[in-house]
């Protein structure tokens, strides 16, 4: 047994919907949360340079005395979870794998729309998993350029959200895609509004369920679950203003906290 706390980050307040599964199924972990703001958003930017930005925050982490840590973050987990694992190898690891397994399993008509940024479909990670699990399924893929922006804004549903999403669904609607995959974790936050466009008889899939299940397995595992009987503490970082985090808290999770501004000095953060 462990009260010591999980590490969670993102590029932003994408990673709060990860954070929200795990609050529902681990209530009595302690979370330490981590937004790299400034940097927001991964994923249009070099692999390479992802990559370093989850080393820098995975080495604050560790100064958190955290015992595992989650990449909520698809272009973070393609960018780095191989190399984080092999940088750091007494760390437990939980990363984002866009859910096509789950979607070739459920799919009836054989045709997938994926939702996600230009750095998941480069990464090795997504390639993998469509190697391994979509042999007999037609996957229509969509970058959603701005979407991210605008829901770092706390913009759910407004008409700019709603053309952006409408531009990627239309055309992989009219092609007879009943699943969809969302392979950012900012993406969940807008999913009744990829509903009220594609309709009731099209499956959304969130990984973020997923995501805490595997994180949970791994804490017993290793005998590092927290009995409790608190409900674990969420403590928040970002590297950008911490005031715009801070008033997205209760929209995107539910919850209020205290939210504190860290800065890079290289790629140290401090």
């Amino acid at each position: 047994m462990s009260q010591a706390p999980l590490g969670v980050f993102d590029s932003g307040v994408g990673g709060l919907s990860v954070l929200r599964a795990i609050r529902q199924q681990l209530p009595n972990e302690t979370v330490v949360y981590l937004a790299d703001q400034q940097h927001v958003p991964y994923g249009p930017r070099p692999l390479e340079e992802v990559r370093a930005f989850a080393e820098g925050i995975t080495r604050f982490l560790l100064r958190q005395n955290t015992k595992l840590i989650v990449v909520a973050c698809n272009a973070a987990s393609a960018a780095a979870l191989h190399h984080l694992r092999q940088r750091f190898p007494a760390m437990l690891f939980v990363g984002m794998e866009p859910a096509i397994k789950p979607a070739a399993e459920q799919t009836r008509s054989r045709r997938v729309g994926v939702l996600a940024t230009p750095a998941t479909f480069q990464g090795a990670l997504y390639a993998s998993v469509v190697e391994r699990f979509a042999h007999d399924v037609t996957l229509f893929q969509a970058t959603c350029p701005g979407l991210v922006t605008l829901i770092e804004q706390g913009d759910l549903d407004g008409p700019p959200t709603r053309a952006i999403l409408e531009e990627a669904l239309q055309p992989m609607l009219a092609a007879g895609i009943d699943t969809i995959v969302l392979g950012c974790t900012h993406y969940p936050f807008v999913i009744p509004l990829i509903q009220s466009i594609a309709g009731p008889q099209v499956r959304v899939i969130d990984p973020a369920p997923a995501v805490a299940r595997q994180a949970g397995r791994l804490l017993q595992s290793q005998n590092l679950t927290n009995p409790g009987p608190r409900r674990g503490e969420v403590v928040y970082y970002t590297t950008g203003p911490a005031v715009r985090l801070r008033e997205l808290l209760p929209q995107l999770s539910g919850e209020d906290g205290t939210v504190s501004s860290l800065g890079w000095d290289g790629l140290e953060l401090a």
